[in-house]
């Protein structure tokens, strides 16, 4: 018997990016292991990706292309060679390509977060072609524009300092369940004397292990901020040294902030001015006694209608109170500019250039839109192609109703590359098999830490799947396309996945990495403790003159959610639930639902409901409801329970649609308005009623 162990990385859309350690034997991946040698990992691993190689080795592996035979959705195929599929897909798209080549549309996001596998080939290829291009703003694009205006990168606290800090806030983030990593070094600086708060209109399993757990109203965060800013400044907790050498536009943000007292706070966020000014006094009189204080910012508080202001807002207060001295200080909501990722060098954009005007640029948070117009001067061709992989669309984009109809279209030839027969993929005209993380090589940054991760292919693929990188070399050569480019292998890309130009990868070595497994940045640990910030003017910026030169308010502002007792009393009377659809903890957006153990240990789609607002409905555990609005309903069980506040119902997501009762998810409720910045989504900028459903036919089983 051969056994061998083999270096990879978590491939999945996390900020843990894990060191894995592949046994195989005699050719089959047997287990997956963290690797205890990768500080951040230290050997351990998630529930989901520990179990890794049952997910390669499903029993509902996609493992040959397929061809549609029945209506869009049905889900029905029949197998086809691999020469069919690449001569039906290059004629349909050559085709297309001669009338208007920005009617075809890539789709994809984060089912890898890997360089190569990722948007490497296939952005050479559809900028070869002409596509339109995809903005890709579905996750983190509004905080990370709000954050950039305010720090200048998306750079920040150094996973390996967290458990030296003193004062750790967990701002809308749930990282027992997706930040397993930054998890364990908070809960060793409690052991070390830390207080956690956390601020979350959910109780949710971080929240329930804090010292302090901030209950406000979904999108009101930059509220909250604001609030803080004036009891700092009104307070003078302040390190004015820190202020004076480093920071931009002090004065007037301590005007800007004069009119949120803790009492009008309070009142938009549903929360008491007790709150807020305790909040900020344990903030400031912390970081003024020396003890590093830290924010972990997530993305749950950027899907709003004010989500890029709230990530700008809170990225104020380490500079006020000199946060960014401590290494363990300051705050992280990605470290992703941190990597010098060689974009041309991956991508070609040059490409593009031939065809002379810049390509259409079509937003992926509101495809259910896009695909249902008609071709017109100011949106340009109507979308006759789509090329799906690393995504599932149908289930995670919003206004799903309008998704479905969009991709129930005859005339949209529709492309998907997938692992399993997903939503997204019931769609499909030609459905072709992808490899997983252990069967082909990668490279990986890390919006989580500081390391380039390698992965190295375990075992060969199963069947006849094959990497993204080789199904778009397949096309190109089938289309046409003799750049050299198109020639270069997976392991030559890689070898070119960070600026060797740049003093924080000029270390870099794939061939190193590949051996070891990682190679760390040069990065220091206190990165912005003497400035150094890469905004224009080099300064944490109070006032952004680039703000104001887009159009938005250069100072730290607040704007009510679209949807809101306050904003909109006359929707809110219809339907006066805020709704919010965070991660189940036993998936990872879409991925991992099908593994059945995983789902088991999920259960079923249920929603969380506060004891008042159960009640006044007439509503118990157990029950099964209808959540809806004007845009759509679904189904779930509800757990009656005060981890969800009042005016709150909470549906851990995100489920594909075919294993739920009424085939829908929370998507179904959820708009296509965008947020200030960023042009992401609003999920969590939603109001939705909720009603009893009789037991009777009008409770769907649940599918397969």
């Amino acid at each position: 018997m051969s056994t061998t162990v083999v270096r990879a990385a978590c491939p999945h859309d996390c900020p843990d990016t894990c060191a894995l350690l592949v046994t195989v034997k005699d050719g089959v991946a047997t287990e997956v292991r963290g690797d205890p040698d990768h500080p951040p990992t230290s050997g351990v691993l998630c529930t989901k990706v520990a179990r890794y190689p049952e997910r390669t080795y499903h029993k509902d592996r996609l493992l040959y292309p397929m061809r549609r035979v029945g209506k869009k959705g049905e889900g029905k195929f029949e197998r086809i060679s691999w020469d069919e599929a690449i001569n039906t897909i290059a004629e349909r798209l050559a085709a297309i390509a001669l009338r208007d080549p920005q009617a075809i549309l890539p789709y994809s996001f984060a089912g890898t977060m890997g360089l190569v596998q990722g948007e490497s080939m296939s952005m050479r290829f559809f900028n070869r072609i002409g596509a339109s291009q995809l903005e890709r703003t579905i996750c983190s694009s509004a905080g990370s524009v709000g954050y950039r205006y305010t720090v200048g990168a998306r750079i920040g606290t150094d996973l390996e300092q967290v458990q030296n800090a003193k004062l750790i806030v967990i701002w809308g983030g749930n990282p027992i369940a997706s930040n397993l990593h930054l998890w364990t070094r908070v809960q060793a600086a409690k052991r070390n004397g830390a207080r956690l708060i956390v601020i979350d209109p959910y109780r949710s399993l971080t929240a329930e292990k804090s010292n302090q757990h901030i209950a406000l109203l979904p999108g009101t965060d930059a509220a909250l901020a604001l609030g803080l800013m004036h009891v700092l400044i009104n307070e003078n907790l302040l390190d004015h040294d820190y202020i004076e050498k480093y920071t931009l536009g002090f004065a007037q943000l301590r005007e800007a902030v004069q009119a949120w007292t803790p009492e009008r706070v309070a009142q938009e966020c549903g929360i008491s001015a007790e709150e807020v000014v305790q909040l900020a006094r344990d903030y400031g009189t912390a970081a003024l006694a020396g003890e590093p204080v830290m924010i972990r910012a997530n993305y749950g508080l950027q899907r709003s209608r004010s989500g890029g202001m709230a990530v700008r807002n809170i990225a104020c207060l380490p500079a006020l109170v000199g946060a960014w001295r401590h290494a363990a200080g300051g705050m992280q909501i990605s470290v992703s500019d941190s990597f010098p990722k060689n974009m041309a060098a991956l991508q070609h954009p040059e490409l593009q250039k031939r065809h002379g005007a810049a390509a259409r640029v079509i937003n992926m948070s509101t495809i259910g839109d896009d695909l249902l117009r008609p071709a017109s001067a100011g949106f340009g061709p109507k979308i006759e192609a789509m090329i799906v992989y690393n995504a599932n669309p149908v289930a995670v984009a919003p206004e799903s109703a309008k998704v479905v109809k969009g991709f129930q279209r005859e005339d949209l030839f529709t492309v998907v590359l997938e692992h399993f027969q997903t939503d997204s993929a019931d769609y499909a005209d030609i459905l072709l098999p992808a490899t997983t993380q252990l069967e082909h090589v990668d490279v990986h940054p890390s919006y989580g830490h500081v390391y380039m991760m390698a992965n190295n292919a375990a075992i060969t693929p199963m069947g006849e799947a094959k990497p993204n990188t080789e199904i778009f070399r397949l096309l190109a050569a089938r289309m046409g396309f003799g750049e050299d480019c198109f020639g270069e292998s997976d392991d030559q890309i890689a070898a070119q996945a960070f600026r060797r130009d740049h003093p924080r990868s000029a270390h870099y070595d794939w061939e190193e990495a590949k051996a070891k497994g990682w190679q760390r940045l040069q990065m220091p640990v206190a990165p912005l403790a003497e400035g150094g910030f890469e905004t224009p003017s080099g300064k944490c910026e109070f006032y952004s003159e680039a703000m104001l030169k887009a159009g938005l308010d250069p100072l730290p502002s607040y704007t009510r959610p679209y949807e809101s007792v306050l904003s909109d009393p006359q929707l809110a009377s219809r339907y006066p639930l805020a709704m919010i659809s965070p991660p189940a903890r036993n998936f990872l957006n879409s991925s991992f639902v099908n593994v059945q153990s995983l789902r088991d240990t999920e259960g079923e789609p249920h929603l969380d409901m506060h004891p008042d607002d159960a009640a006044t409905r007439n509503i118990a555990s157990g029950d099964m409801v209808r959540i809806f609005n004007d845009r759509g309903s679904m189904q779930a069980k509800v757990r009656v329970t005060s981890k969800a506040r009042t005016g709150l119902v909470v549906g851990l997501s995100i489920w594909w649609k075919k294993f739920a009762a009424d085939g829908k998810n929370a998507n179904e409720v959820t708009s296509q308005r965008l947020t200030d910045m960023g042009n992401a989504p609003t999920f969590y900028d939603v109001l939705v009623e909720v009603e009893k459903l009789a037991l009777t036919a009008d409770v769907a089983p649940v599918a397969g």
